[in-house]
């Protein structure tokens, strides 16, 4: 079994075992919450795939029909704005876009939860979508240098199709996968840092409240804070180690979910990139 196969298996076996547990002995409320905030994050991570995938597939044609046609303001602008994005820290452009999110949700003006994921997602693809773009580009130039490429052209296939179809999907499909493997891992993490930091309270005018509930608003509750005390607290008393798994669940949950889930994100984007030779 290869590497990435292997750790898919280990993930789910484990979100497996942490759910049968937690249902076994964590109160009902406070199971409601971890399951809610573990669902919520995945789904809102799979939307960020979702939509840098189209982001870079449409920003990649536009600047290739830009240079097809020699519009080269087009493609100033592109790259200007592209490069602008690039400047902003990813983690202070979502944070920013997460506040404002907060203030539109807590006036009232999005209806429902599913249309503040994708907002969410659509602010945190914005951010990273580009390492995509750079990914297409560098396949795109490395194949138009090969003979392969001008030989297709000289056939009468349209250039578009050889981009998107020969190059982005036959030849590079693989890498594609790969970096949105990359992409799910890296939305995790952004958004269980800016939905902690927004959780700790940034002003009185913005809240996690008015947010969607997810594994980062969950870590910066005061029971999951005094359960990730309990931690430290073992170390002075070792006998007191048996009780976090009962007495402190919610928060060694939250905490387990979050590291055991970047972690196998990270194995199976490696394994994957081995199984394949990338």
């Amino acid at each position: 079994m290869s590497k990435d196969i292997r750790w898919t298996v280990i993930w789910l076996a484990g979100i497996l075992v942490a759910g049968v547990w937690n249902i076994a002995f964590l109160n009902k409320p406070a199971l409601k919450l971890v399951v809610s905030g573990f669902f919520n994050t995945i789904i809102i991570a799979l939307l960020v795939s979702l939509f840098s995938l189209s982001l870079a597939w449409l920003v990649t044609n536009l600047s290739n029909v830009f240079e097809m046609k020699g519009f080269h303001p087009g493609n100033l602008a592109l790259s200007f704005m592209l490069n602008l994005i690039k400047s902003i820290p990813q983690i202070v452009g979502v944070l920013v876009g997460y506040i404002l999110v907060a203030f539109a949700v807590g006036e009232g003006h999005f209806g429902s939860t599913f249309t503040v994921f994708i907002i969410l997602a659509l602010i945190m693809s914005l951010f990273i979508f580009i390492e995509l773009v750079e990914l297409m580009k560098d396949r795109i130039a490395h194949f138009k240098r090969l003979d392969f490429y001008n030989a297709m052209k000289v056939c009468g296939i349209a250039e578009n199709r050889i981009i998107n179809f020969d190059i982005l999907l036959k030849n590079s499909r693989l890498h594609i996968f790969n970096k949105l493997i990359s992409i799910f891992g890296m939305a995790v993490f952004l958004q269980c840092s800016v939905d902690f930091i927004i959780s700790v309270g940034l002003s009185s005018g913005v809240s996690s409240v008015n947010l969607p509930n997810t594994l980062g608003s969950l870590l910066a509750k005061i029971d999951s804070k005094q359960d990730i005390l309990a931690i430290g607290h073992t170390l002075t008393n070792p006998g007191y180690i048996g009780n976090l798994f009962f007495g402190h669940l919610q928060g060694i949950t939250v905490a387990f979910l979050i590291v055991f889930t970047l972690m196998s994100i990270y194995h199976i984007s490696d394994g994957y990139a081995e199984r394949h030779r990338l």
